[in-house]
């Protein structure tokens, strides 16, 4: 071992891909006729788009640095603003507000009367977020366009929204770069964000619901723009969850899987069978959900099934679950939930190119839960592991976080290089293997009798209207 590795290691880099089918994508080259165009293997682009190394910060050398080491940058400053929408649920049966937040040029703070009544009216008491304001009416009556930027959807972690650190160090290289040439939007969770509640449903980690509406409504509003999807967290398992229920409909070109827990009761023993995962991560992370339930009581308390007494002894994230999310959504236990939930069997039956990124010193996305088998099994997407750093975190010298170089290259490459026009294929078909989804995340069942489906959930809920 050198002076240099001992004192600034390298990570390890690994990509995880079906080895004997992988979809063909297929290069733009205006000058080449239609027959000949250059064919590429999505691994091909996935290790084009992975930098050769990982050098991370020394000095946060474990898991629990580097996830720590995110709670002391939470104050980075990264000049993102955004305008804000607010759309309303259109399925009668999950009815309620929630706000997406597009990124725009930057602006001085608003005094304007229309934007400050906007935001007491759907907005908590302490405020919007930095750097966020909500469009006009002119403003929105311009938003429409044909042009053909690529647009990309985020779905940010637990609790969080468009403000975090993490999430707008994903976009920056994006959207604050002009030959880039990205929008984006922000698809803020039910509550989140400092958007009141208007009924009493938070998200949960199967609410595709309100990011399908949204995208459906950028399609209209934007019909020349290629889409693409940026999931960090349970944002991540939220969107390979819709990813999977889309199937081959999906409305998104390409998407990026940031720090995905996965397999959600893996993650949850796992948290529950060590100190530091109990008392620490599980413990900050059901702090952070109370204190959003708190925020929004006066609104959950009108659902007929939750009662506000059993948030009283809540300490670790898996009540929480017990206590809210099974009440509100009707499930029996946190473990049915977090079985139902969980976005290991959905990649399988996403039918887009996709790149998910993992630590696998991860505290919260524990490796455990991580899905190497079913993405030996997808020829849709890669598996990119690193052998550190931690839950969101990635941090080299100087703070940058390694993991935004190769979402932002993997987007770039599959917007500006690939033509988007032709649908992109397996090597060999297995059409059928893994079933086939409707955009209303109902299934074409073939004749054979023994056919998996990814998508099959324990819960009935409508996710369309």
């Amino acid at each position: 071992m050198s002076v240099f590795s001992r004192f600034f290691p390298q990570a390890q880099v690994s990509l995880v891909h079906c080895e004997e089918n992988q979809v063909i994508l297929t290069a733009k080259n205006d000058k080449t006729a239609e027959s000949e165009k250059r064919q590429i293997r999505l691994i091909d682009l996935a290790r084009e788009a992975t930098p050769a190394t990982c050098n991370l910060n020394p000095l946060l050398f474990n898991g629990h640095l580097q996830t720590g080491w995110t709670t002391i940058k939470e104050t980075t400053e990264i000049p993102i603003y955004y305008k804000r929408k607010i759309f309303e649920q259109e399925i009668p049966a999950l009815a309620g507000q929630f706000a997406v937040d597009f990124v725009v040029p930057a602006y001085p703070k608003t005094t304007d009367p229309e934007a400050t009544d906007e935001a007491r009216k759907y907005t908590l008491p302490s405020g919007l977020p930095a750097r966020t304001t909500f469009f006009s009416k002119e403003e929105l009556a311009a938003l429409p366009s044909n042009d053909t930027k690529p647009m990309l959807v985020a779905l940010h972690g637990l609790t969080g929204g468009s403000h975090e650190v993490y999430l707008r160090a994903a976009l920056a290289p994006l959207v604050l770069d002009e030959t880039a040439g990205w929008e984006a939007c922000v698809v803020n969770g039910r509550g989140c964000a400092q958007m009141k509640l208007s009924t009493p449903l938070l998200f949960n980690a199967r609410a595709t619901w309100d990011v399908r509406q949204v995208i459906k409504w950028l399609r209209k509003t934007f019909p020349n723009r290629p889409l693409f999807g940026i999931g960090f967290s349970l944002g991540a398992n939220i969107l390979v969850n819709y990813l999977g229920e889309e199937g081959e409909n999906c409305l998104l070109n390409a998407a990026v899987i940031c720090a995905n827990p996965w397999n959600l009761d893996v993650t949850n023993i796992a948290l529950r069978s060590t100190w530091l995962g109990a008392e620490v991560y599980s413990a900050h992370m059901a702090v952070s959900l109370v204190n959003l339930f708190n925020q929004h009581v006066d609104e959950l308390t009108h659902h007929p099934r939750l009662n506000v007494d059993d948030m009283k002894d809540v300490k670790y994230i898996h009540e929480f679950d017990r206590a809210v999310q099974c009440a509100l959504w009707g499930y029996p236990t946190e473990g049915a939930y977090h079985r139902d939930a969980s976005s290991t069997d959905s990649l399988l039956a996403i039918r887009i190119p996709f790149l998910a990124i993992n630590a696998e010193d991860d505290p919260i996305s524990v490796k455990q839960a991580i899905p190497y088998d079913e993405f030996k099994q997808t020829p849709y997407g890669v598996l990119l592991t690193t052998s550190w750093g931690g839950h969101l975190g990635w941090f080299e010298l100087g703070g940058c976080r390694w993991f935004t170089k190769p979402a932002a290259n993997f987007l770039n490459l599959i917007a500006k290089t690939i033509d988007l026009s032709v649908t992109p294929m397996p090597e060999k078909d297995k059409e059928g293997l893994y079933g086939e989804t409707l955009a209303n995340g109902s299934i074409h069942k073939p004749s054979h009798p023994s056919v998996f489906y990814p998508v099959n959930r324990k819960l009935s809920m409508t996710i369309d209207n």
